[in-house]
């Protein structure tokens, strides 16, 4: 903080301080910053938007589709610099791309169908993954590690590549929180009330891949922090989305922060977990608990 000030405490060299503060760990967590709001905020749309509590910012394969992007780019040894963020970024929106055309009707987007396209698509690229890996024992780690999930290395590049992209799709659900809101009661009812629903369904599903797409590309895949993080705000102050976005973007920056804290600190000897590793035996064994807990308070659904 002293330094974040201009202030230096006595008997440090300044410039030393500023590097690691301002060069190493800012970047680092702003970054996980981004990357949990974002996750977050994307899990809040997709559980009101297909009216699923399971539904989180993977359903429609975009993780996966980032995950091929950056095995391709790894493989291809072109790892320097943002290669594999771009690589990544590119992957996710050409999976989304895919999906809605699978998944587009005479009556436009339906929920149902995204979901079945997501899973076949993610599933085809997984299985591509595995392809690569077994053809490429060279790079199986490194592809590895990247996909458990990492803010390690992470600098200012990284944070003004993913930040568009987050503040992009953020104002967009935003502004069509009322719409959520409607979405997430019925397509029908959505419709009597006045709510252009495909072109709903469409901005803030675009959105929202969108923000996923620019969280996975930086960090890797980060599990269970789209999936949790909703359903608490959503138990502390109720569904209404449009607090809903902004309360879960917050708690998610925070719950990733803390995470990446963690996994840095919590090996005794130095080593640096994967952070998606950590947010998954945490957030699994925590959602667990949310399920038996609605279970026993005699709700049907976690929504």
């Amino acid at each position: 903080m002293a330094i974040l000030l201009g202030n230096t405490p006595k008997g440090d060299n300044p410039d030393v301080l500023k590097v690691i503060v301002l060069g190493l760990r800012m970047p680092r967590i702003v970054t996980a910053s981004i990357v949990g709001a974002a996750l977050a905020c994307a899990g809040s749309v997709f559980q009101g938007l297909l009216q699923n509590p399971l539904a989180d910012p993977f359903t429609l394969g975009v993780s996966t589709g980032a995950a091929f992007g950056a095995t391709i780019a790894l493989i291809a040894g072109i790892a320097s610099g943002m290669a594999v963020p771009v690589a990544a970024m590119v992957g996710a929106l050409a999976t989304l791309a895919v999906v809605l055309l699978l998944a587009k009707e005479r009556q436009g987007l339906q929920p149902a169908t995204m979901i079945l396209a997501g899973i076949v698509v993610s599933t085809f690229l997984s299985a591509l993954i595995s392809l690569m890996k077994s053809l490429d024992e060279e790079s199986l780690a490194v592809i590895v590690f990247w996909m458990l999930g990492s803010f390690g290395g992470r600098d200012w590049t990284h944070v003004i590549f993913a930040a568009p992209y987050f503040i992009l799709g953020f104002i967009a659900v935003l502004a069509y929180a009322r719409d959520l809101d409607l979405l997430s009661m019925g397509e029908l009812e959505a419709k009597q009330l006045g709510v252009p629903v495909h072109r709903s369904r469409l901005v803030l599903m675009t959105a929202s891949c969108l923000m996923t797409a620019a969280a996975v590309s930086v960090s890797g895949v980060i599990g269970f922090v789209g999936l949790v993080v909703p359903h608490i705000v959503r138990l502390l102050q109720g569904p209404k989305h449009g607090s809903l976005l902004i309360s879960s973007a917050i708690l998610g920056a925070t719950v990733t922060v803390l995470a990446d804290l963690l996994a840095k600190n919590i090996l005794p000897t130095g080593e640096e977990l994967p952070v998606g590793v950590l947010t998954t035996l945490i957030g699994g064994p925590f959602f667990c608990y949310l399920l038996w807990r609605k279970k026993r308070s005699g709700h049907k659904a976690i929504l």
